[in-house]
């Protein structure tokens, strides 16, 4: 089940999403973390954020919306919080970091890595316990310096974004991998801008931009207005974007992330070409969720003679899919 995602080696292909599975080791309680190929945690930013109000989250027919509004205690207090005890678990983390322009990008990027030099110096270079193997743009939030657009609608923004965050901690070894949004007429051409920008991999999809209305008053019914949907209703999207962008990028790093609850829908995304799959929202009703979708797609392996996760895509062009 071990898989290569750009830099950066996984004993399996399945993560938790970023937002969904709290900031540290929330999910401890219910499974060993050390068992997924690694722990995204929730986004962060520079500093404190109070995120939007609430109600934050709806259940519609297809999955839920979300309008949380990236809500974090800022990188710092993370560092010194939650971070050690998730390191505790065993875990390999991805650390999903986000900003309203490109200078905070830069900022939460130097925070991160002057944190975490602090945090290795302090554990020993041999110290126990799980490492930080990877840092996720979240270049789907809005850009302040932009009229509020997303840095993910635009080539130039999101080159802008990713090359902030890449160029300070390049010194760290540690790949960028941009997440992008769906709600564009050409993912493919924002991915390559990202890429070019030196994004290490790419994180795809994000929500679709969406919204519910309570029809006895007209209002919307989540705090901030609109919010993102996620769920069922995003899988094909994402399947369809991890193609796309494979076909373009053959040897970039791809992680597919939307809809995922089962085994045969982390096989799908595997197949249209991803490296890794992050799974978000079913962990809302189910917080073994992730454990639970690596081990359906074990058995989902087997049961169809995939001997080896990474060569699934070789598997279904030679005709074992047929």
């Amino acid at each position: 089940m071990d898989v290569q995602v750009g830099a950066v080696r996984l004993p399996n292909p399945v993560m938790t999403a970023s937002g969904t599975a709290g900031h540290g080791a929330e999910l401890a309680a219910y499974f060993d973390l050390s068992r997924l190929g690694a722990v995204v945690v929730k986004s962060l930013s520079a500093r404190p954020w109070p995120g939007n109000p609430a109600p934050r989250l709806h259940p519609v027919r297809a999955g839920m919306l979300n309008s949380v509004g990236l809500e974090n205690p800022g990188v710092d207090a993370w560092l010194e919080r939650d971070l050690p005890p998730l390191l505790a678990t065993g875990a390999r983390v991805v650390v999903s970091i986000w900003g309203r322009s490109a200078g905070d990008y830069a900022e939460v990027a130097a925070r991160l890595a002057a944190g975490l030099e602090a945090v290795a110096a302090s554990r020993g270079s041999s110290g126990p316990g799980g490492t930080v193997v990877a840092v996720e743009a979240n270049i789907s939030c809005p850009n302040v310096e932009d009229r509020n657009r997303m840095f993910a609608h635009s080539p130039g923004a999101a080159a802008e974004a990713v090359g902030a965050a890449v160029g300070v901690l390049v010194g760290t070894g540690l790949p960028v991998w941009a997440k992008l949004s769906p709600n564009v007429t050409d993912i493919v051409d924002i991915a390559g801008a990202a890429l070019s920008a030196g994004a290490g991999g790419l994180t795809l999809v994000n929500t679709l931009m969406g919204m519910a209305v309570d029809p006895r008053t007209g209002a919307p019914v989540l705090g901030g207005g609109g919010g993102g949907l996620s769920g069922a209703a995003l899988h094909p999207v994402a399947v369809r974007a991890v193609h796309d962008c494979r076909q373009a990028f053959p040897q970039t790093a791809i992680v597919g992330v939307g809809g995922v609850s089962s085994g045969f829908d982390a096989a799908e995304l595997l197949a249209a070409g991803a490296d890794a799959v992050q799974v978000g929202t079913a962990t809302f009703a189910d917080p073994r969720a992730p454990l639970r979708v690596l081990e359906d797609l074990q058995a989902w392996c087997a049961a169809n003679d995939v001997t080896a996760v990474a060569r699934l895509q070789r598997w279904l062009c030679a005709g074992g899919g047929r």
